[in-house]
């Protein structure tokens, strides 16, 4: 990811060429109409903004529904399994995505790349997020934002208290015990069940040794995953704020941002909030570090790498249309533009990160967000047809276990039953 230097000179007849093909191309699709399905996220807020953009472009009618994260799988599963035209475009992150592929309800890229170019630079796009999209050796999508974990503390609070960063989960444990003070929590992470708690609680399976998947079978039984659940309870109980239970990301995002919890673990993309000073009270006092893993043999890194794609449907009438809106929300000039209208620091495009738009707004956290990247588990959630089920069975004992309704290990056992029936299904 390092910053490409263009000779101006050079590029000039080739980009007049390129403008000349766009204007007479793009209104190829004029009239027809698609839609979208997209995460309530920066980034679908900031194609919203852009939108009139591409319909006066192209002449494409476009409608975008935006739904908050938790609905919109379901969403699009309903769609997908009645062989609905609903949605043209699904963005959604390639954990779900890899499921859509398998079921043939999205179709690959190539051939639409090859047909129409226009906005498609692959060359621009972050490698660890375009390799991402692939499944049986096809491409699916195109990365339209992504991002790792890192673990992000007050480096106010921790100079007060004397504290080193962590880089382990005992002085993590240990560190929020000490922070916690008052209404100021020394530790918030994501306690809602499903996705929103198995996201950052594979963090703490992968950091203490564990693994989600071995020959077929699911190793949530192992010693490591036990004692992962039981430090993820252990410190949210001990430490954690009230309600913790029933945090998403927003939530937890939110509490991080108002000054009133010492630490989190939780996406990239929430250094953003952190230092925008519209909405945070936290900006320039937060430091951002590795997410620790304990002193153990690993099989895979504790911090994650998550890419969201927006993905055609196998069945809409207008495939050529939708390729056009995929390849221009991702191409590095909406990008670029997009760290100006919103807290979106997931860029896919190179040449958005590295650009000054992004430096200014993201400069203080940039290195931390690329090493997070380069460093990400492709593994850290299942990226098998299977993942949905996993991922449920898996987000029911970690709420078992915060709850204290059933110890880490028997909430994991009953979750492992469940997977390996999914696995074997």
């Amino acid at each position: 990811m390092k910053r490409r230097t263009f000779v101006a000179g050079s590029l000039a007849l080739p980009f007049v060429a390129a403008g000349v093909a766009r204007a007479q191309s793009t209104q190829a699709f004029k009239g027809q109409h698609i839609t979208a399905l997209l995460e309530g996220h920066p980034t679908s807020n900031s194609m919203r903004d852009m939108l009139p953009e591409f319909q006066r472009e192209t002449g494409i009618d476009v409608t975008l529904e935006i739904v908050p994260y938790n609905d919109l799988t379901p969403k699009a599963l309903l769609a997908y399994s009645s062989k609905s035209n609903r949605y043209d475009i699904v963005m959604d992150d390639w954990v779900h995505g890899v499921g859509y592929a398998a079921a043939n309800y999205i179709q690959p890229i190539s051939a639409l790349a090859e047909k129409l170019p226009l906005y498609f630079d692959k060359s621009d796009l972050v490698p660890r997020f375009f390799d991402t999209l692939e499944y049986k050796g096809e491409r699916f999508g195109l990365p339209v934002y992504g991002e790792s974990t890192f673990l992000m503390y007050r480096k106010d609070l921790f100079a007060q208290k004397g504290l080193k960063v962590p880089t382990t989960f005992d002085e993590l444990a240990e560190a929020a015990a000490k922070l916690k003070e008052g209404r100021i929590a020394g530790i918030t992470l994501r306690g809602e069940q499903g996705i929103q708690n198995v996201y950052v609680w594979a963090a703490f399976l992968w950091g203490f040794g564990g693994e989600w998947i071995s020959g077929g079978k699911c190793q949530l039984t192992s010693p490591e995953a036990e004692q992962a659940l039981t430090a993820y309870a252990d410190i949210l109980r001990r430490s954690g704020p009230p309600g913790v239970a029933n945090f998403g990301w927003q939530e937890n995002r939110l509490l991080f941002q108002q000054g009133r919890a010492a630490m989190t673990i939780d996406a990239t993309v929430n250094g953003a909030f952190n230092e925008d000073p519209s909405q945070s009270s936290v900006v320039g006092k937060v430091g951002y570090a590795t997410v620790p893993k304990q002193n153990v043999p690993l099989k895979g890194s504790s911090s994650s790498l998550a890419v969201h794609g927006l993905y055609i449907s196998k069945t809409t009438p207008s495939p050529e249309a939708a390729w056009l809106f995929v390849s221009w929300a991702t191409a590095k000039q909406q990008q670029i533009k997009s760290v100006t209208l919103n807290p979106n620091c997931g860029v896919s495009s190179l040449a958005a990160m590295d650009s000054k738009e992004y430096m200014d707004r993201y400069g203080s956290f940039k290195e931390a967000t690329l090493k997070a990247i380069q460093a990400g588990n492709q593994n850290y959630l299942p990226n098998i047809p299977q993942a949905n089920a996993i991922i449920n069975n898996t987000g029911i004992a970690i709420s078992q276990a915060l709850a204290g309704t059933s110890s880490a290990k028997d909430a994991l056992a009953a979750a492992n039953a469940k997977n390996d029936q999914a696995l074997a299904g």
